[in-house]
């Protein structure tokens, strides 16, 4: 009796989730992968695993990865020195190279390798790059303005190299592969001559959400969400309230990007963003598909 009252609770579980399949079924989500679910590998197999469970139950899913520590690293290996101009990574040629090699190669085919040994024969990741099919156009990213709109001092250092920003997202690309795949971008973008650029990866997430007019924005941190000043995690925020703790100071550092390229993609129709800990096991699904959720939305 003990073993049946457990295999009746599990499929309690399994039924409290129908709500919310019925609501985002055929709904776009974008996902932001990056931090310690990208590393430790119970994580990125729970996060694979979580991924496929999205997209066979009909949501359609799109991932947008980064890769910063594993660019630093490989950079060190070959003496090039990792050089940062208030937050934005200084890219030459050389280091331009490595980004691409790092991003849209190695990091890029693992986690495609990762969902594909857990997917079926019906469903498939497929990676690729801004470079691909023109998906990411780019320009180099205005220092200036950059700094200004976040409300930092512009710094005075030299170039910043190819870092870039985003002009337009081919919607007609990924619209054609998420018919029947699980795109798995890098966050390189193409020039028109054809020259690759660094971007943010958040900034990445942010614009394809806006250009897909995506239902959800999902972004795995390292952090368990967006605190106030106590140090407590709030659960749900408006656009406003948002906007009011960046201007006080209680959302900062790395944040503040990722929270107005979020708010930005509210503003031109994504429905919510959540910024939920990576660092939890099937914390997708945990903010995803019960009422109480573990990091922070924030609602357009």
């Amino acid at each position: 009796m003990k073993e049946i009252n457990h295999h009746i609770q599990k499929a309690k579980i399994l039924q409290s989730a129908l709500p919310y399949i019925r609501s985002f079924y055929g709904k776009t989500f974008i996902v932001k992968y990056g931090g310690s679910a990208m590393v430790q590998e119970a994580l990125r197999e729970s996060f694979a695993k979580d991924v496929l469970l999205l997209r066979y139950a009909g949501i359609r899913v799109v991932i947008v990865h980064g890769g910063g520590p594993q660019i630093s690293a490989t950079l060190e290996r070959f003496g090039i020195k990792s050089v940062f101009i208030g937050g934005l990574r200084k890219t030459d040629k050389d280091t331009m190279h490595v980004v691409e090699m790092v991003l849209a190669g190695s990091l890029n085919k693992d986690i495609v390798a990762l969902i594909n040994k857990h997917s079926g024969e019906q469903i498939y990741a497929v990676g690729l790059s801004g470079r691909d099919g023109n998906l990411i156009v780019a320009k180099k990213l205005n220092k200036e303005e950059y700094f200004k709109e976040l409300g930092l001092d512009v710094p005075e250092e030299e170039d910043i190299g190819f870092v870039g920003e985003v002009l337009s997202i081919n919607t007609h690309l990924l619209q054609a592969l998420m018919d029947n795949y699980i795109p798995v971008i890098a966050p390189i973008g193409v020039g028109k001559d054809g020259e690759a650029y660094n971007i943010n990866a958040d900034v990445v997430a942010s614009e394809v959400a806006r250009y897909m007019k995506a239902e959800k924005l999902i972004f795995l941190t390292d952090t368990e969400g967006i605190k106030n000043q106590k140090g407590e995690v709030i659960s749900s925020l408006s656009r406003e309230e948002a906007y009011r703790l960046i201007k006080e100071g209680t959302i900062k550092g790395g944040m503040i990007p990722k929270v107005k390229s979020a708010l930005k993609a509210l503003q031109e129709g994504v429905k919510k963003v959540h910024i939920i800990d990576g660092r939890i096991p099937h914390s997708i699904l945990l903010e995803i598909f019960t009422e109480e959720g573990i990091g922070t939305e924030i609602v357009g």
